[in-house]
This record gives C-alpha cells, structure tokens and sequence, in this order.
C-alpha cells in the first residue's frame, strides 16, 4: 500500500475535488469524525467545511493547516469498505490525527479503489500537531496495515547507503565530460521514463542535456546521441559530448530499448494512479503556479514547465522522485495535458493582474500625494518569470524552458569556431 501525504492552504479545493467524485458516483464518503452530522447523511462541501472552521480560527499562524491523505492499496487487494474504514482509522491514529476531525472518501473512478482522508494539522487548541519524521512513520504504519489486512506488499524501491549520489553538472567547474559521465551512466539504474523528452526533462535537473544528431556513415544512415552542460539558464554550455563516451547504456539504440521497456512498464504501474491523483488534488488547493510546484515538490514530485518564446506552455512533465518515474501530463490523463494548464494559470494570471490594477487605481484616486509608497504589483507576479532557488532541495520545479534539437552540424560549427579564432589571433599581430 501506498500513501501520499500533502498539505495546503485550501479546505474548500480539497473537499471540492473529493465530493465531486461523490457527485459524479465515482466516489463515496465511507466514514466521518467530529463532523457535524446531516438528517439524511448528505453533505455538501459547505457543511463539511463548517467542522474545520473552528480548527482554523484557532490557529491563523499555520501557512498549511489543511492535510489530505490517499491510501492505495494494490490493484491486486480486494479491500471491503469496513476494512478501508479500519485501515483510515488506524492509520490517522498511529500517525498522530486519531483526535482531529477527518473525512474518508472512497474513489472508484479507476480500476483501483483506493480513499482520501481529508482533516487538518492544526488541533481543537490551535496547536499544530508534530510531523516529525512523517513519512518514515507512514511507511511503518503501511507495512504493519499490509500484514494485518493481508495486503500486497508495496514494490518500493530500497535505498541504501552506497547509492550513487547525483549532483549537478557545474560548467564552470574542470573535467566537465566526468561530471556527465556520473549521472548518465548510473541514471537508467535508478529512474524510469519512456521517451527521449522525458529522459532529458530528468536530466535537466542535473544541468545536462541529450540532443540526437543525424548523419551517414559509409553512405548508410546513421543517428546518434551527444550531451551537453546547461547553465543557469538552460542553455548550453559547453562542447558537445558523444554517447560513444560514456559507454553503450548512454548510446540512442540502448536508451530507445530502454524507453520501450519503461512504456510498456509505466502502462500497468499502480504509481500512475496515484500520481494522477496527488496532481489533481495540488491542482485543486493550489493558489498559484509557485504553488502547485511547491505542494507537489513538498511530495517529492518536481513539475518541470516548458514555454516557448510566446510563454506558452507546450510541454508538463512531472518526475516523483518517490516511486523514480518521468511522466508526462498528457500520458497521466488529458486533465493534465499542457492545455489545461496554460489556459488555467493565464486566466489566473490575467485575473489577478487586473485586481492589482483596479486597486492601484482605486489608490491613485484617492490621493495626489506623490510621497505616499506606491504598491508595486509586478512583485506579486515573480513566479510566472523565474523560478526561487531551494537550497535544501534537489532541485524547485525547474519552470524554465528545455532546450531543443536544433540540428545543428557541429563539425561545421567547430570549424565556423577555429576560423574566429585565426581572425582574433590575425587582428592581434
């Protein structure tokens, strides 16, 4: 069994996303504690957000008071609606929320049933309840549940102490051909992606890039693989690099057997799922971009964002670094296409930025006093044009663009390159 943990600032979004499965009868609510009870034993979001406002007024400091948990069993477990509410139950009281208020949504919307427990991190006192070591704690409760309910054990990846550290390439540093051979020749050991985009989106986060050249060789056609370090920007910064030197696991043929495994793989992955879901919950309690980026990042899910020149955005891609899988937004569902994410933080920016504006004019009306300090909006709009670093981080969402084959022919560009040179050197004597 698998369980996902995350926080936010929206009560409503979380319970509107859970209730309108209900609605749609893709989803039940199987259990309810210390929420105000109903003659008929409907609710609508509205009721059941009034049990949770007493927690919040209580305790106005929490950035993210509001807590929502998927448990997902195995596709293979046929769990009973009494064990789910066990299992909810049980795990809310070991991981410490047993006294807190909760709800447990069942879904049915995919072939794997699985439940959300909607509560708050903040108790009847206004105190926030300890999250220390939370998640450690929740893979011990999902073992223990595993063994007690006889479920199928969860195939998580083991991570040990002489795993193979990643660090970004640094192209200012020496020796920049070793520094990409650590990561791509150990890369395809740890994480699974089934295209060459994906495979680049993943390297990126290590400051690298993969660009597939054409060309003959004895007359036959023949394709191939260089890399490059990026630098702050994204864009490339240094020579190129052959796969030829990093060994044949780094070379186009192998990574294409490769990414052909990984698709077939990802197809029956019960972590598709539950990724889809933990997205569309950040989707629904997210206020902004740097939001959904940092509710997702908090879950060890990077989102990488790709514009082109427009600032429109043509690719979504989402690494969770948990279960070491690269997906695609449109292959996790069409609600998480590309589209739909443009259209849905350009209406959000469009509308905030005319809200600024009418204050600001609201403000100018009421006075001509040029020493009064005036608001400056653009502040609030800093994360549709550049990305906060995260020091303690791998790495925060990445929001720039990717660089793209280009085609270029570089042994026209290395001689373009030495004929500048002679004319530097000419322009010297």
């Amino acid at each position: 069994m698998i369980a996902k943990i995350g926080r936010g600032a929206n009560m409503m979004g979380a319970l509107a996303y859970n209730q309108l499965k209900v609605e749609k009868e893709n989803g039940q609510i199987l259990a309810t504690q210390r929420i105000m009870e109903t003659p008929d034993g409907r609710y609508t979001v509205a009721q059941l957000h009034r049990s949770f406002e007493p927690y919040f007024m209580a305790n106005k400091r929490t950035e993210k008071p509001v807590l929502h948990i998927s448990l997902n069993p195995d596709p293979a477990d046929k769990v009973s609606d009494a064990q789910f509410v066990k299992m909810a139950q049980e795990y809310m009281e070991r991981l410490g929320y047993g006294e807190q208020p909760y709800i447990v949504f069942k879904h049915t919307d995919i072939e794997r049933t699985h439940i959300h427990i909607v509560s708050t991190c903040v108790d009847r006192y206004g105190k926030k309840i300890p999250d220390n070591y939370e998640k450690l704690r929740s893979m011990e409760i999902c073992r223990a549940l595993e063994q007690k309910y006889n479920l199928v054990p969860a195939t998580e990846k083991q991570r040990t102490g002489n795993e193979q550290v990643f660090r970004p390439v640094d192209y200012r540093a020496g020796d920049i051909k070793s520094q990409i051979a650590s990561v791509v020749r150990h890369l395809p050991k740890y994480y699974g992606y089934a295209s060459l985009g994906t495979y680049n989106t993943l390297l990126s986060l290590f400051n690298i890039t993969a660009e597939e050249v054409k060309g003959e060789l004895h007359g036959q056609p023949k394709n191939g693989l260089v890399y490059f370090a990026l630098n702050e920007q994204g864009e490339k910064a240094s020579n190129p690099f052959k796969a030829s030197l990093f060994g044949k696991q780094a070379g186009l043929d192998e990574l294409q057997n490769q990414f052909a495994k990984a698709k077939e793989k990802m197809k029956a992955d019960p972590v598709r799922a539950v990724l889809k879901g933990t997205i569309e919950v950040a989707m629904h309690t997210a206020t902004n971009e740097a939001d959904f980026k940092k509710q997702l990042l908090e879950q060890d899910i990077n989102t990488v964002v790709r514009r082109n020149d427009e600032g429109r955005i043509y690719g979504m891609t989402f690494i969770d670094h948990e279960s070491r899988t690269v997906w695609n937004g449109s292959a996790l569902g069409k609600n998480l296409s590309a589209n739909v994410f443009n259209d849905w933080w350009n209406e959000q920016a469009i509308g905030q930025l005319q809200e600024v504006e009418k204050t600001s004019a609201q403000n100018q009306s009421l006075t001509t006093d040029n020493t009064v300090e005036k608001e400056e909006a653009h502040a609030f709009f800093n994360f549709l044009n550049k990305e906060q670093p995260t020091d303690d981080l791998l790495i925060d969402g990445l929001g720039g663009l990717l660089p793209e084959a280009q085609g270029e022919d570089y042994e026209e560009q290395e001689f373009a390159n030495r004929m500048k040179k002679k004319k530097v050197k000419r322009g010297l004597k």
